[in-house]
């Protein structure tokens, strides 16, 4: 396991001015590619009668899809600007909407969390790496979770040395503009190819998740805080919390995010 010190607040990278930037792009395409992700992965048809919790709720995509599919939302994340773009979309196409709820808060305020009461299903894509406090964040992302419910969330794979320099990157990238312009060009050609590699492996020719292919750029590279985990890590962590692994989706010896959806043994 590899031990990263705490990021300063300073450079923490900005999610929501990237996500509110993104959101310019966003179509019907995007929105049911995001769907297509939660049913594969949560193995449903759709999410009717369901409570679902989007933890760091980012663009808030997935807290639009969830609503889509059927599932009563409660949305928040700890950047003020996130929030602002979750309740765009709520106006975009939920205006008004008594299903769904969003607002700020942090998924390290304990209390906080055990305040939202319980859900089906918690959704945590991308978001407990970037806390600065990981472990404490996959701890607290358990405790809304249903008895029988499930936890999906995803965390960045530990590479080692490869993941060192990525922390060092990240860093780099936030630091100022001149520093930020200079990493994007240096790795704008290596993660073009490998995102075109990747996708003509999979012969698929619409980004994963519907995300922005520029706009998840800049998240990796300037996603700081960074901490990284090991599969099996995480599958040790839930399964001393009585959790048990439901499916599990690897990057292999890549970088990128492990994603994992658990179910919480009822008692």
């Amino acid at each position: 396991m590899i031990s990263y010190p705490s990021a300063s607040r300073d450079i923490r990278f900005e999610f929501g001015k990237n996500w509110a930037r993104f959101l310019r792009l966003l179509d019907d395409d995007r929105i049911l590619e995001a769907e297509k992700s939660l049913k594969e992965m949560l193995d449903v048809h759709d999410l009717v009668g369901k409570r679902f919790l989007d933890i760091g709720c980012g663009s808030g995509l997935f807290s639009l899809a969830a609503r889509r599919l059927g599932a009563k939302v409660y949305s928040f994340d700890f950047d003020t600007q996130s929030v602002s773009c979750t309740q765009e979309l709520k106006r975009r196409y939920y205006s008004g909407d008594q299903d769904w709820t969003i607002e700020k808060g942090s998924v390290l305020d304990k209390n906080y969390i055990i305040s939202l009461n319980k859900f089906d299903i918690v959704y945590s894509w991308g978001v407990l790496h970037h806390t600065g406090m990981m472990w404490r964040a996959l701890d607290n992302a358990q405790l809304p979770v249903d008895d029988a419910g499930k936890l999906f969330i995803s965390i960045y794979n530990d590479q080692g040395l490869v993941s060192r320099y990525w922390y060092f990157i990240k860093k780099v990238f936030n630091r100022n503009i001149l520093l930020r312009v200079l990493v994007i060009l240096f790795h704008l050609p290596y993660l073009l190819a490998l995102r075109i590699l990747v996708r003509l492996a999979k012969r698929r020719m619409v980004l994963e998740r519907g995300m922005s292919y520029w706009y998840d750029m800049m998240d990796w590279l300037g996603g700081y805080p960074f901490e990284v985990a090991k599969p099996e890590e995480i599958f040790d962590f839930y399964s001393a919390r009585g959790f048990t692994l439901m499916k599990l989706k690897t990057q292999g010896s890549r970088h990128g995010c492990n994603e994992f959806v658990f179910k919480k043994i009822a008692i």
